[in-house]
C-alpha cells in the first residue's frame, strides 16, 4: 500500500496498550480494505491482538430502515469473514466519538478509514483531540487519495481528469494483503452496549419508515456477483446504453460503493483488465466523476447548500429569484409524485420503489425541482431530503455533487432563460429525443402496480 493513503491525525508517537483498534466506519468490508490491512500489520508488529469496532449510530443523518437493512446485511458478512481470520469484531450502539474513545483507552494504536462528509470529518477531528494513542486514517474508498489528486477544490471534470489519469496507474493496484497472526484475548469492554447484528437487523426491517428493497441484498458477496454480471453482460455496450433508462445497462454498483461493501480499486482493476470497448467510459464514471465528488465534499464544506455553488451560478439564480414560476410544488407533492409531469413522477416513483434512480433521470429530476420551487435554497433542501431518504446511495458525496450540478456546480453558463437563469436547462422534449420516455413511464407504472 502506498504511503499516501495513510495520514496520522495526532502527534502521539507510542503508547502501551492491550490491542490495536480499527474503527470501521466508511469501509464496511474485509476484502481489499487498506485500513484493515494497515491495522493487521500494526498488530503484527506490536504482537498485539486486533479488534475491529463498528459503531451503530441510530441517529446517523437521514438513516432509516432501508439504509440500515442494506448496511447490516453487509456487516453480517463482515462479522463472519473476520471471525474466520481470528479477528474480534465488536459492534456497539452509540455516538461514534464517545464509543470509539472509550474503547481506545486500552488501545496501543487506533486506525480508521476515511469518509468525506462533514460529520465524518468532525468525528475524526474530535477523536484526534480525545485519544491518547497514535491515530491513523486510511483512504480506501477512492482509487486515488483525494489529496494526491488535487490540493484544492476542482472546477469540473475537465480540470480533474488529467490529474486522475496522471496517478491512476500508481494506485489502481497498490493493495497488499497482510497475513494476520492470530492472538487470542479475553477483551473486557466495560459498559459498552454491544449489539447482536441479527436482532438489530430484524428490528430495522420492522421499523415503520422507509421499507427495505425487496430482492436487493447488501454485502460484498452480492456486490461481486453483480459486478461479474456487469463485466460479462453489459460493459461492452455501456457507452451506448448508459443513458437509456429503459435498458438495464448500468453496473448498479452505487449502493455497494456508498457503503464501501466493495472496493472501487478492485472494480477499476477488473474493468481495466477486461479490455472491453466500454472500459474507458465506465472508468470515467467510476474514477473521474466519482472522485470529483469526493474532491468537492472534502474541500467545500457547503457541498449541500446554496453557498457551495460557484459564483456565476449564485449570481444568475439570484437575478431570477423573483421570476414567476409556471408550477410550484410543496415537499409533500414532490415526495408523493403529484406533479403535472408524468416523466418526473415516474423518476420519483422509481426512487421510492427501487432505492435508486437512473442517472439520466436524476439530472432531469433535480433540474425540475429547481424550476418548480420557490427558491434555489428550497429546491436544494427538497432534493437533498428526497435523495437522502429514498436512495440507497444517498447521503453521499456523489449524491450531493449530482444535486448541486443541477444548479450549476461542475458546469458552465448556458443560454439565459426564465427562472433557471444561465443554469443548464432540461425539458421533456429532450427526454423523448434521448430515449423512449413514454415507455419509461409505462415501465415504472407496471413496477409500482406489481408491488
Amino acid at each position: 500500500m502506498r504511503h499516501e493513503r495513510v495520514r496520522k491525525l495526532n502527534d502521539i508517537s507510542s503508547k502501551p496498550g492491550k490491542y490495536v483498534l480499527y474503527w470501521m466506519q466508511a469501509s464496511q468490508r474485509v476484502e481489499e480494505n487498506h485500513a484493515l490491512e494497515l491495522a493487521k500489520g500494526v498488530a503484527n508488529d506490536l504482537s498485539l491482538p486486533l479488534i475491529v469496532l463498528f459503531v451503530l449510530y441510530t441517529e446517523y443523518p437521514s438513516a432509516n430502515s432501508r439504509s440500515f437493512t442494506f448496511m447490516l446485511e453487509g456487516l453480517l458478512e463482515v462479522s463472519e469473514s473476520l471471525r474466520e481470520t481470528g479477528i474480534d469484531f465488536l459492534v456497539v450502539e452509540g455516538e461514534p466519538v464517545q464509543s470509539v474513545s472509550s474503547l481506545a483507552l486500552e488501545a496501543a494504536v487506533l486506525v480508521t478509514d476515511t469518509g468525506y462528509l462533514r460529520h465524518q470529518i468532525n468525528w475524526r477531528e474530535a477523536l484526534a483531540e480525545k485519544v491518547d494513542c497514535p491515530f491513523f486514517c486510511v483512504e480506501s474508498n477512492v482509487v486515488i487519495p483525494v489529496g494526491v489528486t488535487s490540493q484544492k477544490e476542482e472546477y469540473s471534470a475537465a480540470t480533474i481528469r488529467p490529474k486522475v489519469h496522471k496517478s491512476l496507474n500508481s494506485f489502481i493496484s497498490d493493495f497488499e494483503p497482510v497475513s494476520y497472526r492470530t492472538r487470542s484475548m479475553e477483551p473486557s469492554f466495560g459498559d459498552l452496549p454491544t449489539v447482536d447484528l441479527k436482532s438489530f437487523l430484524q428490528n430495522m426491517r420492522d421499523r415503520n419508515d422507509v421499507p427495505p428493497i425487496r430482492g436487493l441484498k447488501g454485502g460484498t458477496e452480492e456486490a461481486t456477483r453483480r459486478l461479474d454480471d456487469f463485466l460479462n453482460e453489459k460493459l461492452d455496450e455501456f457507452p451506448s446504453n448508459r443513458n437509456d433508462p429503459n435498458l438495464d445497462g448500468l453496473s448498479n454498483m452505487s449502493p455497494y460503493l456508498h457503503f464501501a461493501q466493495i472496493s472501487p480499486s478492485f472494480i477499476a482493476r477488473r474493468v481495466a483488465q477486461s479490455q472491453s470497448p466500454g472500459s474507458e467510459a465506465y472508468l470515467e464514471e467510476l474514477v473521474v466523476r466519482r472522485e470529483l465528488s469526493m474532491n468537492f465534499a472534502f474541500y467545500n464544506k457547503h457541498y449541500d447548500s446554496f453557498s457551495g455553488l460557484p459564483a456565476w451560478a449564485k449570481k444568475t439564480l439570484d437575478e431570477h429569484r423573483r421570476d414567476s414560476r409556471e408550477y410550484l410544488y410543496s415537499l409533500d407533492e414532490f415526495e408523493s409524485a403529484r406533479t403535472h409531469d408524468e416523466y418526473w413522477n415516474a423518476a420519483q416513483l422509481e426512487m421510492i420503489v427501487t432505492g435508486k434512480m437512473h442517472g439520466y433521470m436524476r439530472m432531469y429530476w433535480g433540474k425540475k425541482i429547481l424550476e418548480w420551487s420557490r427558491s434555489p435554497e428550497e429546491a436544494l433542501k427538497i432534493a437533498v431530503y428526497l435523495n437522502d431518504r429514498y436512495e440507497l446511495d444517498g447521503r453521499d458525496p456523489n449524491g450531493y455533487a449530482g444535486i448541486m450540478w443541477c444548479l450549476g456546480k461542475h458546469d458552465r453558463a448556458w443560454a439565459e432563460r426564465k427562472v433557471m437563469g444561465k443554469i443548464r436547462y432540461m425539458n421533456d422534449r429532450g427526454l423523448r429525443r434521448k430515449f423512449d420516455a413514454d415507455n419509461y413511464v409505462r415501465k415504472i407504472k407496471k413496477l409500482v402496480h406489481s408491488l
